[in-house]
């Protein structure tokens, strides 16, 4: 049998992975494909697959440990080698790994020369993962000196830059623009208390939320769209949906009448640059949609929703839905979307006020469905009425614009016909 070594695949822009579960131990047997850990990112979590087959002869990472792409997590006793097809995935040889651990305080190679911002040492003793560390040494920090924003104290990439930021500025930051903090309270002169931690989803969930409300300058238009028709339609396919195993709802209509939509008003499918100059406006539809789990808030990307049926987009939204859920999205299933739609479903209430998903400048808030008397002229009838609500980024699009995007999408979304024009 031969030794090898198995390291953390491409993760995409993932970085600084947390590991949540060990799979298996040493001297267990396992198949090519088999999970070895579980990793968690800032979005999702992730199985880590052996290529072989073999035995487990060691593991090199533990909980708790956090890790990157070439990360070497185990050593097998190889029995069987990786397909042609799996080839591919096979790891670099061990001599080209990178250790499982983050780098020692102090480099190799000389250290540039410290800035003033650099007061304290290397902080090997501080929460940080090797690619802040690399960042810090980079720009001449001492991690002893920067606080960390991240779950347990864990110093983050933004951490070691607002603390560069305020060196420069003179370490302070102007009044004007200062947020005033909270006063801290001690809750439990009132009545028992208990503090649980956040999940690192909704953790980095609330300060993604945070950054977004902060440079984007929202505006949030809100309508109804009358789906009486289309949900009749809808209720007619039931015994179609129940034969391909499919739970039919509202959201595949909604987000295919969106990416129709995204091609009659494409700045909503965009993002501004870096400069706040220019719009880059993409040339698909890759569309988010919003679950709810038990660790918190995560939005799959569905892809080329516009070259995708009302059927298939089911079955997609069903089973990204699924995966979210169990905590087994990839990191691909949750990057790429350009436009992202909300629906609280039957606990929507009659509208809300959905925060942009930055660098996208737009998303749509979806109600709960409800009966409405309307005039048709002669009487009042009951008509299904679906709450809509479009938040976007006035930097981006104006108010004319949001208006006749939520004008087309009722449109749309009143006589699904339009859809096949």
């Amino acid at each position: 049998m031969t030794a090898r070594e198995v390291v953390i695949p491409d993760i995409g822009d993932a970085e600084d992975v947390e590991v949540i579960e060990l799979c298996v131990g040493p001297g267990d047997s396992i198949e090519v494909d088999g999970a070895l850990i579980v990793i968690e990112s800032d979005k999702a979590s992730m199985e880590v697959p052996s290529p072989f087959a073999g035995t487990v002869a060691e593991i090199r990472v533990e909980l708790g440990d956090v890790v990157n792409s070439g990360h070497v997590v185990a050593v097998l006793e190889v029995t069987r080698e990786a397909s042609s097809d799996e080839a591919a995935t096979e790891p670099p040889p061990a001599a080209e790994s990178v250790p499982p651990k983050p780098p020692p305080a102090a480099p190799a190679e000389p250290p540039a020369p410290r800035s003033q911002v650099d007061g304290a040492a290397d902080g090997a003793s501080v929460y940080a993962g090797p690619a802040v560390r690399r960042l810090a040494r980079e720009l001449g920090v001492g991690l002893d000196g920067v606080r960390g924003s991240g779950p347990r104290g864990r110093i983050l990439k933004d951490d070691v830059k607002a603390f560069v930021k305020t060196a420069m500025a003179g370490g302070a930051t102007p009044a004007s623009t200062a947020l005033p903090a909270l006063p801290a309270i001690d809750f439990s002169k009132f009545g028992p208390v208990e503090e649980v931690p956040l999940t690192r989803i909704r953790n980095r969930g609330a300060r993604n939320l945070h950054r977004s409300w902060l440079n984007v300058v929202h505006v949030t238009q809100h309508d109804e769209a009358d789906v009486t028709d289309l949900d009749g339609f809808r209720r007619s396919l039931a015994d179609q949906a129940q034969a391909r195993g499919v739970k039919l709802t509202l959201l595949p209509f909604v987000v295919k009448a969106c990416a129709e939509n995204l091609g009659e008003f494409p700045r909503f499918c965009a993002s501004l640059n870096p400069t706040v100059d220019g719009l880059i406006l993409k040339h698909y539809r890759h569309i988010g949609f919003a679950v709810d789990t038990d660790d918190g808030l995560v939005v799959p990307v569905l892809r080329d929703v516009d070259r995708k049926g009302v059927w298939a987009l089911a079955a997609e939204i069903a089973e990204l839905s699924e995966l979210a859920r169990n905590g087994r999205l990839t990191p691909d299933q949750l990057s790429g979307g350009c436009f992202t739609v909300s629906s609280l479903g039957r606990q929507g209430g009659t509208g809300f006020t959905p925060i942009v998903n930055a660098p996208e400048v737009a998303i749509l808030g979806v109600g709960r469905l409800d009966t409405k008397p309307r005039w048709n002229g002669a009487a009042f009838e009951p008509r299904a009425m679906l709450p809509l609500s479009l938040s976007y980024d006035h930097r981006a699009l104006n108010g004319v614009e949001g208006g006749n995007f939520v004008v087309e999408l009722t449109r749309l979304l009143g006589d699904i016909r339009r859809l096949v024009l």
